[in-house]
């Protein structure tokens, strides 16, 4: 499709209070399978041998490659205005559901 023949589409977002005060996560594990992708954002205490699932988000491929790309460009941006994110940790979590 051409941009000429795009329309737009202006969608109104509302958000609870609830909603808008967020919640912390320093986890995320993603499964996925032929049609859908599963995000669980989880708080993991330190030191504490059960962590807890804050946060499941059902998405499509699709959706996932475009927030992946919007994920890249804002980190981007956030590196250049306060430096470079060093993604390594001093410990290993390992998850397990049950």
């Amino acid at each position: 499709m051409s941009e000429k023949n795009a329309t737009e589409i202006k969608v109104e977002i509302k958000l609870d209070d609830e909603t808008a005060q967020g919640v912390y996560a320093n986890l995320a594990v993603v499964n996925h399978n032929e049609s859908e992708f599963v995000i669980d954002f989880i708080f993991v205490q330190p030191q504490a041998p059960q962590a807890k699932v804050r946060s499941r988000v059902v998405t499509s491929p699709r959706h996932v490659k475009r927030l992946v790309q919007v994920l890249a460009e804002n980190l981007k941006v956030y590196e250049q205005n306060f430096g470079p994110v060093d993604p390594v940790t001093n410990h290993q979590e390992t998850v397990d559901y049950h």
